[in-house]
């Protein structure tokens, strides 16, 4: 048999393997013998159990089977969903490469070994535990079926993935010559499901020998890696019973020392004590409770250099919000939502404009599946008084219905109301009837069976004591995503009075149009893996001046074998000014209102291999500015000793340069950070912020010691000083604010 048609029978092969991998489900076998979850595959109920194999490759190519193969094995009981996976390696390896021992890992270059389950079959909704060579956990929830095109943009599953959400599950790894496992127990009471009979999974491996991500279910690569449109069906042996009683108790002790020293206050010295209660109302049907909750951050968040004239949007990362938030959170679009739960726990002191912390009573959050085409959620909670300011008892009630059609999509309302009360919960609650906020959103979601089509259609209201018109937000966007083409287009318009208080909104009465298409190319060797030009453009205007805002871009993506990135975009971009505004970020005289720019400048960004020890992200927008120039470099740049943490340099500069009689600036934000994770359980974070354009340097340091599962002491230190201020880069005679912070948490189950 010659060389040539040796070539086209195993191309053969191949194509009849990747067509029995298109068809294959899984049937999972019950088992009545303990499994002692320990990374040795000695129980019987594995050597009978039925294997998945045959992963495909997704990247760098998605044409071909993995050349690093992975066998999966799954069985369960009547409480548990077990998995083991054997990760095969052509290579003598004993060293994998993971960012550190600290739970919630992320990063496309690490070594790992992921499950997602879609227990409601419904192609929207799952969840995802993970674990990688050291035997370090994450858990995840995935939403808007796995990529965020609908929720108003992003990356490659950018907001559908929250590693934030935290539960209970076991685990353990091992790593062999040529090979290393990974052993799970899932308990039915950790995730909701409606189906007994089966679900939907999938499996993926990240290998950083070669750089190559293998999934069980073929995935093109042009869709993201958590893509639920192509999970396979998992059949139970037996239908699942129901979990029993399933509650959850989360107690909080915590003891606060604070100093405010700019606003003269004294030393305060707090104790509180709280917690929350998770109650399965069924096995798809949650209920969160929460009494006198701890939402003050014990970790802080990262700041920003601000050169917009707009607010910035920071994440939610507390538990209490987190399980189906999508059924909350995910209205409208990301420049405006109707609601945005970072506003409850934190009020505005109109008198020094600073952000404080409100204190909650009590909360109650119901949600989840009532059936397979229904999706409901309800939450209340109530603030207290805070006298100093004269703001009065708040209640915050939400309201959210989610009705599936066709395959993927939906549709869904919400109503958010914000009611003050005129006596504190020491009084009697009366009602506030001259002051109250209310939103009601309508939004239809989108997406085809196979994910190349997806978009969303919205109407938002608002309501308040002054009954004002122009109080709507709308938008449509539809997204084409092939595997040569990626487009979007999407209109959006914001009223001039639309005012949701429990909302998120950056600006104004506009209209908003945008449109971006790319072209991929896909070299069949090379160093490589995609790349391809692009255009898109922005425009933005109302009824009373016109076209205010518009930018058009040339663009072009690269990305490397080697997993590292590369983007740029020529932009040309028109500016008109309704009110005054100082670009240069330090308080000096403002560009006038009704005055008009044109700039051009150059936007780029470099992600480097994290594989590597050292790597680095670096990105610019540089060239003309207004009426000026602007130099800007940020990034970041990382040292990682494996596998125990890293030491990195967050850093944004700006260098604006304007004619008189306006200010130039440099701005510097530094942040060096120290992140050491001495085992699974003890973690040590130092984290320094020097922000030129607030003047202040904030120190951050954290010690976690999960001394049980999603169990954590935390001893937390902050300092704020004032920084370049009469001459010193930093004044540490003269601090801001001081605080010390000692929280115990404890997660029990009844």
């Amino acid at each position: 048999m010659n060389a040539r048609v040796k070539g086209i029978l195993s191309v053969f092969i191949l194509i009849l393997m990747y067509f029995q991998t298109l068809g294959q489900d899984l049937v999972i076998e019950k088992t009545s013998q303990p499994i002692t979850i320990d990374g040795v595959m000695d129980e019987e109920a594995w050597i009978n159990a039925n294997v998945a194999d045959r992963f495909m490759q997704y990247f760098p190519f998605d044409s071909s089977l993995a050349v690093m193969q992975t066998e999966v094995r799954i069985v369960y009981d009547d409480d548990n969903l077990y998995i083991f996976a054997k990760m095969y390696s052509p290579y003598k390896r004993d060293k994998y490469i993971v960012p550190s021992l600290r739970r919630d890992y992320r990063g496309r270059a690490f070594d790992g070994f992921s499950v997602q389950l879609d227990t409601y079959k419904d192609k929207t909704n799952a969840f995802n535990f993970g674990l990688n060579p050291y035997g370090v956990q994450r858990e995840a929830l995935i939403s808007n079926g796995g990529s965020s095109s609908r929720g108003g943009g992003g990356n490659r599953g950018g907001g559908s993935f929250s590693v934030a959400w935290d539960n209970k599950w076991y685990s353990a790894a091992k790593i062999h010559e040529d090979y290393w496992v990974a052993e799970m127990a899932i308990p039915f009471k950790t995730i909701r499901y409606k189906n007994v009979d089966s679900w939907y999974i999938n499996f993926y491996r990240i290998d950083s020998e070669d750089g190559e991500i293998s999934t069980w279910s073929s995935i093109p690569r042009n869709l993201s890696i958590v893509d639920l449109a192509f999970n396979k069906e998992m059949k139970f042996e037996q239908p699942l019973k129901s979990p029993g009683k399933n509650i959850s108790l989360i107690p909080y002790s915590a003891l606060k020392i604070a100093r405010d020293y700019e606003e003269q206050i004294p030393t305060k010295t707090q104790f509180s004590i709280g917690g929350d209660a998770k109650i399965a109302l069924s096995s798809a049907m949650n209920l969160d409770l929460t009494a006198n909750p701890d939402f003050s951050q014990v970790e802080v968040d990262e700041q920003v250099t601000n050169l917009d004239r707009f607010e910035i949007f920071f994440p939610e990362r507390r538990q209490f919000f987190l399980e189906n938030a999508d059924l909350f959170g995910s209205f409208g679009s990301f420049s405006a939502r109707p609601f945005f739960s970072r506003r409850i726990g934190i009020a505005s002191d109109t008198a020094t404009g600073t952000n404080i912390q409100n204190p909650l009573y009590f909360g109650a959050r119901a949600s989840g599946k009532i059936n397979n085409d229904w999706r409901i959620g309800l939450m209340t909670i109530q603030a207290s008084k805070e006298e100093e300011i004269l703001l009065p008892s708040i209640n915050y009630t939400v309201a959210t219905v989610q009705r599936k059609i066709w395959e993927r999509s939906n549709i869904s309302a919400i109503f958010v109301n914000k009611q003050p009360f005129q006596d504190s919960i020491r009084g009697e609650f009366t009602t506030s009837p001259s002051e109250w906020n209310r939103t009601f959103g309508l939004d239809f979601n989108f997406a085809s069976a196979d994910s190349k089509w997806s978009g969303k259609a919205y109407y938002h209201r608002t309501w308040d004591q002054d009954a004002l018109d122009s109080t709507y937000s709308a938008g449509v966007n539809a997204s084409l995503n092939t595997y040569r083409w990626n487009a979007r287009s999407a209109i959006r318009t914001v009223g001039a009075n639309f005012n949701p208080e429990v909302g998120f909104v950056r600006r104004k009465d506009f209209l908003q149009n945008t449109f971006t298409v790319n072209y991929k190319i896909y070299p069949s060797g090379g160093t490589i893996q995609q790349h391809g030009p692009g255009f898109d453009y922005d425009v933005i205007g109302n009824q009373r001046y016109g076209v205010t805002d518009w930018d058009a871009n040339i663009l072009y993506n690269i990305t490397f074998r080697n997993t590292a990135r590369f983007s740029t975009r020529l932009r040309r971009q028109y500016t008109y000014l309704f009110d005054p505004f100082d670009p240069s970020g330090s308080d000096g005289v403002e560009l006038p209102e009704d005055s008009e720019y044109w700039y051009n400048f150059i936007i780029a960004r470099f992600n480097s291999d994290q594989r590597k020890p050292f790597f680095f992200d670096l990105s610019t927008r540089s060239g003309q500015y207004y009426n000026g120039t602007r130099i800007n470099l940020e990034g970041s740049v990382t040292y990682r000793f494996q596998p125990y943490g890293f030491v990195s340099m967050d850093f944004q500069y700006n260098n604006i340069r304007l004619p008189d009689p306006y200010n130039t600036s440099n701005l510097y934000l530094i942040g060096p950070r120290v992140d050491i994770t001495f085992s699974k359980k003890v973690f040590w974070t130092t984290f320094l912020q020097y922000n030129s354009q607030i003047n202040n340097m904030n120190i951050n340091t954290r010690l976690q010691w999960r001394y049980a599962p999603v169990s954590d002491l935390f001893v937390v230190y902050t300092d704020n000083y004032f920084a370049n201020v009469n001459g010193k880069f930093i004044d540490f005679s003269a601090p801001k604010s001081r605080a010390f912070v000692v929280k115990l948490t404890y997660w029990f189950n009844l």
